[in-house]
């Protein structure tokens, strides 16, 4: 167990985001580092490593409930009990609702907000217990003001917020902060640029500047907790 560090859980770790908010994170915590596959996982657990710092690739399907449990455990034994879980989790399609299958919404809804919810219920009973922790929500646009094409995200989105201020409500006095994120753009990735070409680097969030809002988020003091808070490039409207 890594005892001279507190733990920090990222599920859903990709090239983007997920890997900024380990990175982010691995500066003072052991990171675990989870996904469905170790594409990317492995190699950032490498690079955290030769850095000096503690990280543990995971793989887990956050949708399967048993695999969440077995996950939660296996980080348990070998990091600690979480002290903060990032919950970035979950695939963003686009079509309306005439374009969108049933198996592509309940997919979306799965990913996003049974993934949100069976994390979350691991985590909080030791929170609880120690009267300290805190569970961060990578939330969208959609998850505030969808368009069109976001018949499958956006409802997904909008139960994870809607879970989000659930929890916050039952677990603020209880001393654990619960805080959802709302991403109100683009996110500067290879497969953004790919499908936006045109998008110069100001119209885009950087996934490093996202993840220090959320070490940010991670250390309010309680006396002045947020509980939702949007980042978006300065040139974004709103």
């Amino acid at each position: 167990m890594a005892e001279s560090r507190p733990v920090a859980v990222v599920v859903g770790v990709g090239a983007g985001l997920g890997a900024a908010l380990a990175r982010r994170f691995a500066e003072k915590y052991a990171v675990a580092l989870v996904a469905r596959s170790d594409d990317v996982t492995s190699a950032l657990a490498k690079e955290i490593r030769s850095a000096g710092g503690v990280a543990l690739p995971v793989r887990s399907d956050a949708a399967a409930a048993e695999q969440v449990a077995a996950a939660y455990e296996q980080i348990r034994k070998e990091l600690g009990a979480p002290d903060v879980l990032i919950y970035n989790g979950g695939r963003r399609p686009f079509g309306t609702l005439v374009d969108t299958t049933p198996e592509v919404f309940e997919e979306t809804w799965r990913g996003h907000t049974l993934g949100a919810f069976l994390w979350s219920r691991q985590v909080a009973p030791a929170m609880i217990e120690r009267k300290r922790g805190t569970i961060l929500f990578t939330g969208a646009t959609a998850g505030v003001k969808p368009g069109p094409s976001s018949a499958a995200f956006a409802p997904a989105k909008f139960a994870v917020r809607g879970l989000a201020q659930v929890m916050s409500r039952d677990l603020h006095p209880q001393k654990v902060h619960v805080a959802y994120v709302n991403v109100d753009g683009a996110i500067d990735m290879p497969v953004v640029r790919q499908f936006l070409p045109n998008l110069q680097d100001e119209d885009l969030l950087k996934p490093a500047a996202i993840a220090d809002t959320f070490w940010f988020l991670a250390h309010q003091e309680p006396s002045a907790w947020s509980h939702e808070i949007d980042v978006r490039p300065f040139k974004e409207r709103f």
